[in-house]
């Protein structure tokens, strides 16, 4: 019993199977997560398509005058905010109120000449009627004479007349035939002689168009913000001469602001027009903005070549083991931007919610 007391202890088994065994497993684990968490990143990637790819937009108009002339106020000054209607500039009325009323004088006199050629044309309209009723008094002056003439002829055979007396009959239907021709050159004369007034008229008209002009041309020397909006690139100063059509600044539409995202060709199949989005700036992250797509893009530069020259392809000498998706915009409209953040061209981030994608993709089964 004293030697099995005073034995050495048996040795322990060694531990390093039994480590290597775990770290086998939570290497196993480790990895089997890598992958896990993978395949979910790139799950949600095609569930929910996004890009940082992105920027902001909005439509512009370069606001040029319709009417040339010297600057005399300018209302606006650079990144102000303007409303529908507000006055932006003024241009010097002047000589547009002297051309209103040349064309308003020219008017009322052509109206005045107007009315007396008409009182005249209305004369001769009295003188060709006169003409016409002398005709018909001349014609039966010469029926009388022709009758009395036929009456009494015969009658000299049996000397109930005198020779006298037939000689004065047929004087007499002469004369009337001869008064009735003259009528009828007469009534002829009076009819040629009566004018119309369908030329002036004519002018006439052409004369108010001058005057509608003259007047749009002078309500247009108050240029006006046609929606709301801000001025952008503004560099001009009252005194500037302001020319038809050339654009003295830009006005940005504040009513709509867009986000242009440029997804990857491999994306598109998820994204249609009308799918709900998320947006936010690069200025401030915190703050996510709602939107709708707009529209997708049906075409971009190839940058690997295409273009032609002299009628011929252009093909580049390289070898791409590496084929990097083009990327197409994508127009996503924000529903309610903020106006302290929306600036055309600040960067941005989009994407399709997956509840967005999810609902497009029973849709379209």
């Amino acid at each position: 019993m004293a030697d099995a007391q005073n034995a050495p202890p048996a040795s322990a088994p060694p531990s390093t199977p039994r480590r290597s065994k775990v770290g086998r497993v939570v290497g196993l684990s480790i990895l089997l997560a890598a992958l896990g968490l993978a395949a979910y990143v790139v799950y949600y990637l095609d569930e929910s398509p996004r890009t940082d790819d992105a920027f902001v937009r909005a439509d512009t108009i370069g606001v040029a005058p319709q009417v040339s002339g010297r600057i005399v106020k300018l209302h606006v000054q650079d990144n102000h905010p303007v409303k529908k209607g507000d006055v932006l500039f003024e241009i010097d009325p002047v000589p547009y109120q002297h051309a209103l009323e040349r064309a308003r004088a020219a008017l009322d006199s052509l109206e005045k000449q107007i009315g007396l050629s008409q009182r005249e044309v209305r004369a001769q309209q009295f003188g060709a009627a006169a003409a016409r009723a002398n005709i018909e008094r001349t014609q039966a002056q010469a029926k009388q004479a022709a009758d009395t003439l036929d009456r009494i002829e015969p009658l000299l055979a049996k000397e109930y007349v005198t020779a006298e007396q037939v000689d004065q009959a047929r004087t007499a239907k002469r004369t009337a035939e001869a008064a009735l021709q003259v009528a009828r050159r007469d009534a002829e004369r009076a009819a040629s002689a009566v004018s119309g007034v369908d030329a002036l008229v004519a002018k006439l008209g052409e004369l108010r168009a001058v005057v509608a002009t003259a007047e749009y041309d002078l309500e247009q020397t108050v240029m006006r913000a046609p929606f709301d909006g801000r001025v952008i690139d503004l560099d001009i100063a009252e005194g500037e001469f302001a020319a038809t059509g050339r654009p003295l600044f830009t006005l940005i539409d504040t009513r709509n602001w867009y986000v242009i995202a440029n997804f990857r060709e491999t994306a598109l199949k998820g994204i249609r027009p009308g799918m709900a989005a998320e947006v936010y700036l690069m200025s401030d992250p915190s703050r996510r903005f709602a939107g709708t797509v707009h529209s997708i893009g049906f075409g971009v530069y190839p940058e690997e070549g295409g273009a032609s020259a002299n009628g011929l392809p252009r093909v580049p000498r390289s070898l791409n083991w590496v084929r990097v998706a083009q990327r197409f915009p994508v127009r996503i409209r924000v529903d309610a931007p903020a106006a302290d953040l929306f600036r055309i061209g600040a960067s941005a981030v989009a994407l399709i919610p997956p509840d967005s994608a999810a609902k497009t993709a029973t849709a379209a089964r």
